[in-house]
């Protein structure tokens, strides 16, 4: 779902109809014919030799004081190549400690991603597909997300997010993110993300064609940019699956209707609510996220019921010792000896029916801090 809302996407609909563009959704093919878009912004006025992400910047000014881009706080960067948006976080995005949940930065997450897109001029629906993609009825679905969060806002901090994408790989497009805290300037969290076509009437994976890479790769970074630039850093990192039997979960949990997504199946935050239903109390009451790592394996639909599985993972200098009625040996943390505050786990949802894997997950717990 290539997302991205400076100005009100009717109203730059209404302005890109008025200009008169020539390549301009045309990244690669503008690089094979002409780097530059004549655009025309009114009939009257001059034409004037601009670059594909110049005309619609150009045009946005144009529509800059309809009353949804005086009231949201973000816009393309200055090269047009990333796209920056501030939010207050409101007393409905905080859990009981006043901080703000996973699944709020997540959405926030999201909800950059889309307002990216749409300020660019791609499809106001929400899909944030290029004019080929709904041609050929294609749209974006995650098949991974990797979030890191280092601090948590709190209820009526103000954050800056930052996203951008670019190509990756044959069957796919990448996402980054980076989180601010806009008082301090500190950045407070990463993200990123890998996402797939697939076609919409027959829920296939497709491959990215030149045709839709020619369309949003003229908006994305010249040179390789990622948020993790790190060897080696934990977005890299292989999910193992989890094997039953584990040591918690929680079963039985069905979609509601409000977790339905505009593609008609149930959006990628509610999965990871569902991840966290089976993480132990005793965690949850004195630790807190700092790492999520979900590999997206199948759709889940609103009728479908879902077990959430967690274990611990064992990592090297991992300590095991006896629990239970049955004195079976069973990892009771997944710390170094360098490391007793931090614990890791492995996840799995799957179809209550048949078992078939819907999501693997990873996820890294530090001690909550003192406040």
């Amino acid at each position: 779902m290539l997302k991205f809302p400076y100005c009100n996407v009717t109203d730059l609909n209404q302005a890109l109809a008025q200009c008169r563009f020539v390549g301009l959704l045309g990244p690669l093919a503008s690089r094979r014919r002409s780097p530059r878009a004549v655009v025309s912004c009114s009939p009257s006025s001059s034409e004037f030799s601009l670059t594909p992400v110049q005309a619609v910047m150009s045009c946005q000014q144009q529509v800059g004081s309809s009353l949804v881009n005086r009231l949201r706080l973000g816009g393309l960067t200055e090269d047009g190549f990333s796209y920056k948006e501030k939010f207050i976080i409101r007393g409905f995005e905080v859990g009981i400690n006043k901080i703000a949940t996973i699944e709020t930065i997540a959405n926030l997450l999201q909800e950059v991603g889309s307002n990216h897109a749409q300020s660019v001029g791609f499809s106001t629906d929400g899909f944030g597909t290029s004019p080929t993609m709904r041609k050929l009825h294609l749209i974006w679905v995650t098949a991974r997300m990797h979030i890191e969060v280092y601090k948590y806002p709190a209820w009526r901090d103000v954050i800056e997010i930052e996203t951008w994408c670019q190509n990756e790989g044959r069957i796919g497009t990448r996402r980054d993110w980076i989180l601010n805290d806009v008082t301090t300037g500190e950045v407070i969290g990463r993200a990123t993300s890998k996402w797939v076509m697939m076609n919409q009437d027959t829920r296939r994976m497709q491959k990215v064609s030149d045709d839709v890479k020619e369309e949003y790769l003229v908006f994305c970074p010249r040179e390789p940019r990622l948020a993790f630039s790190e060897k080696n850093n934990k977005s890299l990192k292989r999910i193992a699956k989890l094997e039953d039997p584990v040591r918690y979960s929680k079963l039985g949990l069905k979609p509601r209707r409000a977790d339905l997504d505009m593609n008609q199946h149930v959006n990628n935050v509610t999965y990871i609510g569902w991840v966290l239903e089976s993480i132990p109390k005793e965690i949850i009451d004195t630790h807190e996220l700092q790492a999520i790592t979900l590999d997206y394996r199948r759709e889940c639909q609103q009728y479908n019921v879902v077990d959430s599985l967690t274990g611990l993972e064992l990592t090297e200098g991992s300590k095991m010792v006896s629990v239970g009625t049955n004195g079976s040996a069973t990892a009771t943390a997944t710390t170094r000896e360098d490391d007793h505050d931090c614990h890791r786990f492995l996840h799995l949802l799957r179809l209550s029916s048949d078992g078939r894997e819907i999501n693997r997950g990873r996820t890294e717990w530090r001690k909550k801090p003192t406040r």
